[in-house]
């Protein structure tokens, strides 16, 4: 994918209501789409009646990234849901957050390997929200669910 392609990819993100409703922004695509980052930030629109963000923000802003970088790696002949989330709050964010998602070329060629003798596999990633000084205030596990069409 092109430079030009990850940039459309990040303000098609950016103004998707449902993504743009978490509060969140995603602030970098990568051209191959192994990595994504992102911003959460404290404003009035993330912030409860305690002025930290809510956590359905901070679910939300991680919630869908795993899944459609793999679609965007694996192709089109695969389909790629979740399958389940746990998220566990560290601590009240009363500051911005942000999060990097990464997946590794060996990953890629783990899960096409494993899908060339299944039809379907479910795989885990962890990620976490933290602030500019890597503290962790949010982490998530994702189980995402991978199937030939």
């Amino acid at each position: 994918m092109s430079v030009f392609m990850a940039t459309f990819y990040k303000w098609l993100f950016n103004l998707s209501p449902a993504y743009r409703g978490s509060g969140a922004r995603v602030v970098r695509v990568s051209k191959d789409f192994h990595e994504i980052k992102i911003k959460l930030n404290l404003s009035w629109k993330t912030k409860n009646h305690l002025g930290m963000i809510w956590g359905g923000s901070l679910y939300s802003a991680l919630d869908p990234m795993y899944g459609v970088m793999l679609y965007k790696i694996l192709g089109k002949k695969f389909h790629v849901v979740d399958k389940a989330a746990t998220i566990y709050f560290k601590r009240p964010g009363f500051k911005n957050l942000y999060a990097h998602f990464k997946i590794d070329k060996d990953e890629i060629t783990l899960i096409k390997n494993e899908l060339k003798n299944s039809k379907k596999l479910d795989r885990t990633y962890n990620i976490s929200l933290k602030d500019k000084n890597d503290v962790v205030y949010a982490s998530c596990e994702k189980t995402v669910h991978i199937r030939h069409k």
